[in-house]
């Protein structure tokens, strides 16, 4: 009897109980956000995830009226500020920078996650996704996709392959389109995208599917060649390079889309004020221009929409990358 006193007493004093005997003031939630709130970027400053949060911090705090901060928290790839924010208190005040790499590919590449993606996040929203681009040295031979998987099914192993390290989305998107070509590649791993596309230009690799945002300024400056992209359909900003699927990979296609997740216990009111302000960010023009700069296509889905993407995109990559032996380790 005790206990249900105490109970009822909590709720009347504004205080529930949730997972992990944490706290949460139910007036503090409606009156929410009343403070500064973070945006954790589990990877270090530069490149994709950072862009997205930086960006995305500084439109959601204007329309919710304070300030967000972003915090670069990287370790093991994205697994350490990840995992951060899937134990943090779960109160609306702390944000992810989730991507197809934390919240799905991690999945299928490590055989233990110290978090769950689909138990431990709720979705706030999607900002944007980016394809992938195969950019070749220039003086490859082969001029388009299927004439470099034939030449690869008549020699095994010989055409390579660079990626800014194992597991890394550039790894993936070729090594999962080489086993669905039935072909055996020499994949060559680099310490991030900058040291591959070294030695691309200097000849001494053959190909680097990359994302379109880094692969652009080489494209446009004809210093590279490009087969194919990755997108379902033709990316606006390389209109006459051709899908893989247009190129015979069958359905395959791959997108880096990024979005913000909380803790999936935030309370209903606080996790409701933030999937709106993030629905006006998307749809602000000086928000999408940002990244249709740089081969970015802005996400404008449901936060439902959201949720069944990751959901499908989970069972898609898992079944992919156990079936291509692809992992981190």
């Amino acid at each position: 009897m005790k206990r249900g006193i105490t109970a009822v007493a909590a709720l009347l004093a504004g205080t529930v109980l949730i997972g992990g005997g944490a706290r949460v003031d139910l007036a503090h939630a409606q009156a929410f956000p009343d403070r500064a709130l973070k945006m954790v970027v589990p990877q270090p400053p530069g490149g994709g995830f950072d862009l997205v949060g930086r960006v995305t911090a500084d439109k959601l705090g204007q329309v919710l009226g304070q300030t967000v901060i972003v915090e670069n928290r990287s370790g093991t790839g994205t697994l350490v500020g990840t995992d951060s924010v899937a134990k943090a208190a779960p109160d609306g005040y702390t944000m992810v920078v989730g991507g197809l790499p934390n919240i799905v590919l991690n999945v299928g590449l490590y055989p233990k996650l110290p978090y769950d993606p689909i138990k431990d996040f709720a979705v706030v929203g999607m900002a944007v996704s980016y394809g992938y681009a195969l950019a070749t040295r220039k003086d490859l031979p082969q001029p388009d996709f299927k004439s470099i998987v034939a030449f690869a099914k008549e020699n095994p192993e010989k055409v390579t392959y660079a990626s800014g390290g194992r597991g890394t989305g550039q790894h993936i998107a070729m090594a999962v389109a080489a086993h669905l070509a039935g072909t055996k590649m020499t994949h060559v791993p680099y310490r991030g995208a900058q040291a591959a596309y070294q030695d691309i230009l200097g000849g001494r690799v053959d190909l680097f599917f990359d994302n379109v945002s880094t692969a652009l300024p080489l494209i446009d400056d004809g210093r590279v060649n490009v087969l194919a992209v990755s997108t379902p359909k033709r990316h606006p900003r390389l209109p006459n390079v051709p899908t893989l699927i247009e190129a015979g990979l069958g359905d395959f296609e791959m997108e880096t889309w990024f979005g913000v997740f909380v803790p999936a216990a935030t309370p209903a009111p606080a996790l409701e004020k933030l999937r709106a302000g993030m629905a006006q960010v998307v749809q602000r023009q000086d928000f999408a221009a940002v990244f249709e700069k740089t081969g970015g296509i802005p996400m404008k889905l449901s936060a439902a929409e959201a949720e069944v993407l990751v959901k499908r995109e989970m069972t898609r990559w898992t079944k992919l990358l156990k079936d291509a032996s692809v992992s981190a380790e």
